[in-house]
């Protein structure tokens, strides 16, 4: 697959060599020809010197032929712009935009656009590495209002209905990880033996709903 980076501070350059090794073809757009130094002398992709958001410009990178496009300079207002571009000018299907404002980048997901929104990404980093396993997040929204974590689901759960769990933790569950293998459960479904749980939460309500999980169902209503 082709794929178009706009942006080769530390991270556009990162993820243009991981690309790379990978066996895809890549093309780095960014304005100051100097930031293509931190590409190295290992990498064989197209250096485009000019603005991300140019047709022109975009057109000498290969946005024509491209699978992906990737915006991740340090400007929020050029990274949604050429994403738009990317988007909806040339129909790339996979797109993608760093962006610092978590609020717009909440803004641009309801308008189809996928954001890594940086604080809330780097906090929920943070937080797996801080927070013991199970409160820690598997995903967050670009807001950070809405939590996928795994549950650390008390062994009496077993044999019961997840709608029963649900409703005693007060949460909905998101899917379930069986034998290596993602459920969608129905609220008739038995929590089994082994089944890694996650639900999704609201952030401020991840600490009760864990306590509420480990409890044995009779002590947890």
């Amino acid at each position: 697959m082709h794929v178009v980076i706009m942006g080769c501070g530390r991270v556009g350059s990162s993820l243009a060599k991981a690309l790379e090794r990978l066996g895809h073809s890549v093309a780095v757009i960014d304005k100051d020809a100097q930031a293509f130094r931190r590409l190295g002398g290992d990498f064989h992709g197209q250096q485009v010197v000019g603005i991300g958001f140019d047709r022109k410009v975009l057109v000498e990178a290969g946005i024509e032929r491209a699978g992906a496009f990737a915006a991740v300079s340090n400007g929020d207002n050029s990274n949604i712009i050429s994403a738009r571009v990317a988007r909806e000018t040339f129909g790339v299907h996979h797109v993608v935009a760093r962006i610092y404002d978590a609020k717009r980048a909440a803004v641009y997901e309801r308008l189809g656009i996928p954001t890594v929104a940086t604080v809330p990404w780097t906090t929920d980093r943070l937080m797996r590495m801080l927070i013991p396993e199970g409160e820690a997040s598997a995903w967050r929204d670009p807001s950070g209002t809405v939590a996928v974590l795994q549950l650390p689901l008390h062994e009496g759960w077993v044999g019961r209905r997840v709608a029963e769990l649900e409703e005693t933790v007060g949460t909905r569950v998101a899917f379930i990880m069986r034998f290596g293998t993602g459920v969608l459960p129905e609220p008739g479904t038995l929590v089994q033996a082994d089944d890694v749980v996650y639900v999704a939460a609201l952030s401020g309500t991840v600490t009760e709903v864990c306590a509420a999980a480990a409890q044995p169902p009779e002590e947890a209503h």
